[in-house]
């Protein structure tokens, strides 16, 4: 059997559905997983996955899907825009990795302009609500 795709989820996201659901839509994080499961199978591959509020909880997450699983999709939520720990966690994992995000961050906050995660990943995809995850599995899977 292959290794599962972890699929890291960061901080606020365990309040999608009632959190600002005009800019992150109405579903929650159970039915993204729903949605990732789906595509996931779809795919021939099982899901890992994992959501903290924590920074070095997700550095876990990204170590232990380096040593066992097939890939990352990485929604790393406001650490996108802080997190020089994670960059480093990414780069330092021998897995293809794909960043994603519900909203489309250029549109947003000027603060939200900068990702330290996507210059250590493969790709992003940004803007499509919970569609981003099942286009990031789809461009993960091709990666993989």
């Amino acid at each position: 059997m292959s290794k599962p795709i972890f699929i890291i989820n960061g901080p606020n996201l365990n309040l999608l559905g009632t959190r600002e659901p005009e800019v992150y839509g109405t579903q929650t994080l159970d039915d993204v997983k729903g949605i990732c499961d789906k595509k996931a199978q779809a795919l021939g591959y099982k899901i890992t996955f994992l959501q903290s509020n924590i920074e070095g909880e997700l550095i876990d997450f990204i170590q232990q899907a380096g040593r066992d699983g097939a890939g990352i999709v990485i929604n790393p939520a406001a650490y996108t825009h802080t997190s020089v720990a994670m960059h480093d966690a990414l780069k330092a994992v021998d897995v293809p990795s794909i960043e994603i995000h519900l909203s489309q961050p250029a549109k947003r906050e000027s603060f939200r302009r900068r990702s330290y995660v996507a210059e250590a990943v493969h790709g992003t995809i940004s803007g499509f609500g919970a569609d981003s995850y099942v286009l990031g599995l789809q461009a993960l899977s091709n990666l993989i």
